[in-house]
């Protein structure tokens, strides 16, 4: 069994999975509710609340999975993109525990790690496949021939999708669950009493941009003023459509690139049940088959830590106690 460490952001993340696949357990503490005073995660509050949990986490963990250090083989850590003290504090936990049992250390980047969450149970998908990656911090095309070495063909050039989600509900004066909130009050709206500007259509390749539509959406706010908690549903739908039809138009662009048969979509954005349904259709109508994740593993969790862990190499004692963290994944571009 491997034991699994996620602490990029400002979730605190443990699980046991097995090299089979099987989710023993996972634990995920979120720290939404001590930084949403805040209107954001602020990184040293963050770091210090990982202090506070990753040792209960792991605990946690193991427990649920019936299991002690002793039965672990492994253990797999996030070492980046993310906050840099978030992930110390993770990568340091993981160098402690399998420092003082000997075991091998694996570092995973974050990014794989959601892709390779497809390899879980109950999904187990096998490359190849193209793959759109819609995180709060990442939004990425890519075509996947093996795991642990997915090709990045495009990428968001100025905000990720999540980011665009949160801060649409925090334009929109909704409550701090981020985007969530603002798929909640979309559901009631109608998505074409607000249009908003279609970002890059037309254009080749495979990149996305969200910035544009942030703005577009703060000069509605401001011009409906006072009138803003009448529309509301109807502006957060026809926001979040602008952004559901630029990932969609992505990820089936990626299908007809690479000429794969299958895309997957991973990440935060990906549990969007709009999105979702766009997907399902867009690859219906082009016969190709969708697979997604359930909402538990499309936001940052350990299990999908664990699961990229598989096709990574793996570091003995020696080899792992000046081991850093770093911010910025190389897969990002």
């Amino acid at each position: 069994m491997i034991l699994a460490i996620e602490t990029s952001c400002d979730d605190t993340c443990a699980a046991v999975v097995t090299r089979g696949g099987e989710v023993r357990s996972t634990i995920r503490s979120s720290q939404a509710d001590l930084h949403a005073r805040f209107g954001g995660v602020v990184p040293e509050i963050a770091s210090r609340r990982h202090l506070e949990l990753v040792v209960p986490v792991i605990e946690s963990a193991l427990a649920d999975a019936g299991a002690t250090l002793a039965d672990v083989e492994a253990v797999a850590v996030t070492q980046g993109p993310g906050l840099i003290g978030a992930l110390l504090v993770g990568l340091s936990t993981a160098k402690a525990l399998a420092y003082g049992r000997r075991l091998p250390l694996v570092p995973v980047d974050h990014l794989l790690g959601h892709v390779a969450a497809l390899r879980l149970a109950p999904l187990g998908l096998e490359p190849p496949f193209a793959c759109l990656l819609a995180s709060g911090g990442h939004t990425l095309v890519l075509d996947v021939a093996e795991y642990a070495a997915p090709l990045r063909l495009g990428g968001t050039r100025d905000d990720a999708a999540g980011e665009a989600f949160d801060k649409g509900a925090r334009l929109l004066r909704l409550s701090d669950a981020g985007g969530a909130a603002l798929e909640l009050v979309a559901r009631d709206g109608d998505p074409a009493r607000f249009p908003f500007p279609a970002v890059l259509r037309g254009q080749d390749g495979h990149d996305l941009s969200f910035s544009g539509l942030k703005t577009a959406l703060l000069r509605q706010v401001r011009e409906l003023g006072d009138g803003l908690p009448e529309l509301r549903a109807d502006l957060a739908a026809g926001y979040q459509a602008a952004i559901v039809r630029q990932l969609v138009e992505r990820g089936v662009g990626a299908l007809d690139a690479t000429g794969r048969s299958e895309l997957a979509v991973v990440g935060g954005v990906a549990a969007n049940a709009a999105l979702r349904e766009a997907l399902a259709a867009a690859c219906a109508e082009r016969g190709a088959r969708l697979s997604l994740l359930p909402p538990a593993l499309c936001v940052d969790n350990a299990a999908m830590i664990a699961a990229a862990a598989f096709a990574a190499p793996a570091l003995e004692p020696s080899e792992y106690l000046a081991l850093d963290a770093y911010a910025r994944s190389p897969l990002a571009g």
